[in-house]
């Protein structure tokens, strides 16, 4: 039998271990010239990437104008949307275009908070109450301990939840213009030890957990959907029935009935929302502004509100936890910056203005594809502007 051999990779991030990672690749028969073409230099990637080998290439289209009357974004927007889906940015660029001769969109952000939640396991159920008790009256120690760790953080809120002789914490902060996780997770470590350092009965703990899964991470949850992750954003428009008729080829007495018919539906599958497709429009804004796109996972649960208005349609659209940044992460990568410049958020004191953007986006996007589902058009635009077969020179 023989021996179990492994080249190692080069660790640094000079160009010339760059080099050797693509020879690395090259001769294992794989050709690379399209990944290797215009690299950024290693100290551009440094904090974003291990092992670094090249770039991978989307194609970016531009949807828009989108009018939007929010509290942070204001104005029409160009919105640049990195996708390999052909007819998603004509999509969206006529939900744009409807929300726009309806006089524009509404935004709102309800919640802004990144949560980590600690697990606390107790020798007995006693002491797992005791412990909850006791902490529900130490907010001082939690606050002290985060200042410890950052200057732009705050702790917002503290949620105990107890699961038998497991104790749940689950910690929000307002983090900024970040996404948060990292600096929550330093800020939550911090408290943990003061915790630690503070309770008289700590030597009841017999296990802890720095992040249980109660904080959701990357996953969808219904704690999330209720109690919020990230931002929560609602944004909406009243829709004029002769834009419905002229645009999308619908009426409202259409839409509502496919909306009910919908929704059960959504029930009767369990599907997480009654959305349709609001990963779409966030993975695509999220790939091109440098956004982390596994935090599609929480993001894209969408609940719509559809009603009849004086006139045409109400539709809303809200985003109960949408994880948004416009600093650190990808944002600071070039071409991700560039696609932030396009939408004039890019860096400090953009996150809100970028979260109004996405949840405006999403509401187009729904827009558009009830109007192309109801108009009997869905399947009739993708054959047109999808081309997806495969070429014969491929």
């Amino acid at each position: 039998m023989g021996s179990y051999e492994t080249r190692r990779l080069p660790r640094g991030g000079e160009e010339k271990d760059v080099l050797q990672r693509q020879l690395f690749v090259e001769e294992r028969g794989a050709g690379i010239a399209w990944i290797k073409r215009d690299p950024y230099s290693p100290e551009t990637v440094k904090g974003n990437i291990e092992n670094y080998i090249g770039t991978a290439r989307l194609p970016i289209g531009l949807a828009g104008p989108l009018l939007i009357h929010g509290d942070h974004a204001r104005g029409e927007f160009y919105v640049p949307l990195a996708t390999t889906e052909g007819s998603l940015v004509a999509s969206y660029n006529r939900g744009m275009r409807v929300i726009g001769e309806s006089g524009g969109c509404r935004v709102k952000i309800f919640e802004d908070h990144m949560q980590r939640a600690p697990m606390f396991r107790f020798s007995s159920l006693a002491e797992a109450e005791k412990f909850t008790r006791w902490l529900a009256d130490k907010r001082e120690i939690m606050d002290a301990a985060v200042s410890k760790t950052t200057s732009h953080g705050r702790l917002s809120d503290v949620d105990i939840f107890n699961l038998g002789r497991n104790v749940y914490v689950r910690f929000g902060f307002h983090t900024g213009d970040a996404a948060g996780q990292n600096m929550v997770n330093l800020a939550t470590s911090q408290v943990c030890r003061d915790i630690a350092e503070s309770y008289p009965g700590w030597d009841a703990v017999e296990s802890f957990n720095l992040a249980s899964k109660f904080c959701s991470d990357k996953k969808y949850s219904q704690i999330n959907v209720l109690k919020s992750r990230g931002k929560k954003v609602t944004a909406e428009v009243e829709i004029p029935e002769g834009v419905l008729r002229e645009r999308l080829r619908t009426t409202t007495a259409v839409v509502l009935d496919n909306f009910l018919s919908g929704t059960l539906s959504a029930i009767y599958a369990g599907c997480v929302s009654n959305g349709f497709h609001a990963a779409n429009g966030i993975a695509a804004l999220f790939i091109a502004c440098g956004n982390d796109a596994a935090n599609v996972a929480e993001s894209h649960v969408d609940i719509l509100d559809l009603r009849p208005a004086e006139g045409g349609l109400y539709f809303a659209a809200t985003l109960p936890s949408l994880i948004v940044g416009t600093v650190g992460g990808g944002t600071s990568l070039p071409t991700q910056g560039e696609c932030l410049d396009i939408l004039g958020c890019r860096g400090a004191g953009n996150a809100g203005k970028f979260a109004e953007i996405v949840a405006a986006v999403v509401l187009a996007g729904e827009i558009s594809l009830v109007g192309a589902i109801t108009s009997d058009e869905w399947v009739g635009a993708h054959e047109k502007l999808g081309r997806n077969r495969p070429r014969e020179d491929a």
